[in-house]
C-alpha cells in the first residue's frame, strides 16, 4: 500500500498570492503599466524637445502696444508688439510670450519706446500653459526712432 505523502501530483500552475499586493505582482499589472509609462516617457521627451528646440529665431523692432499677466492656474506674461514698416500704412501686430518676470519688468518699462525684441519660435507646444502663442522673447532693446 502506498503512503498519501509519498504520491507525485504534477507540477500545478503557480497562482499569484490573494490579497492587495497579489494583483501587484502579476503580469497583467505590468502588461497595463508599461505601456502607460512608455506614453508619459515619451510625452515628456516631447514636452522637453519642444521647449528647449527652436523651430526659427529673430529680430522684430516696434512698439510694445500691450504686456498683461494671464491665465488661470498657469501665469504667462502675454504682449503685443506693433510693428511699424511704412508711415501711413496699417500697423502690423506681433504677439508674443515672455516666460522671465525680470524681461516682463523689463518691457514695462520701456513701453510706449521702440525696441527691438529677440525672440525664439517654438511650435507644437501643448495648451496655453506654457505660452498663448508660440513666440517667446529672449530679450529686448531700446532703438533709436527713425
Amino acid at each position: 500500500m502506498t503512503n498519501a505523502q509519498d504520491t507525485v501530483l504534477p507540477d500545478q500552475p503557480k497562482t499569484p498570492k490573494p490579497g492587495v499586493f497579489g494583483f501587484f505582482r502579476s503580469g497583467l499589472f505590468k502588461f497595463l503599466l508599461t505601456p502607460i509609462f512608455i506614453s508619459l516617457l515619451l510625452f515628456s521627451a516631447y514636452i522637453w524637445s519642444a521647449l528647449h528646440i527652436s523651430y526659427s529665431d529673430g529680430e522684430r523692432a516696434g512698439f510694445v502696444q500691450k504686456l498683461s499677466r494671464k491665465g488661470w492656474l498657469c501665469k504667462t506674461w502675454e504682449g503685443e508688439l506693433t510693428l511699424i514698416a511704412i508711415p501711413g500704412a496699417m500697423p502690423e501686430k506681433f504677439f508674443f510670450t515672455v516666460r522671465d518676470d525680470a524681461l516682463a519688468a523689463k518691457l514695462n518699462a520701456q513701453m510706449g519706446q521702440r525696441v527691438a525684441v529677440t525672440y525664439e519660435q517654438h511650435k507644437g507646444l501643448p495648451g496655453t500653459c506654457l505660452g498663448e502663442t508660440e513666440y517667446f522673447l529672449r530679450d529686448s532693446r531700446v532703438v533709436a526712432t527713425p
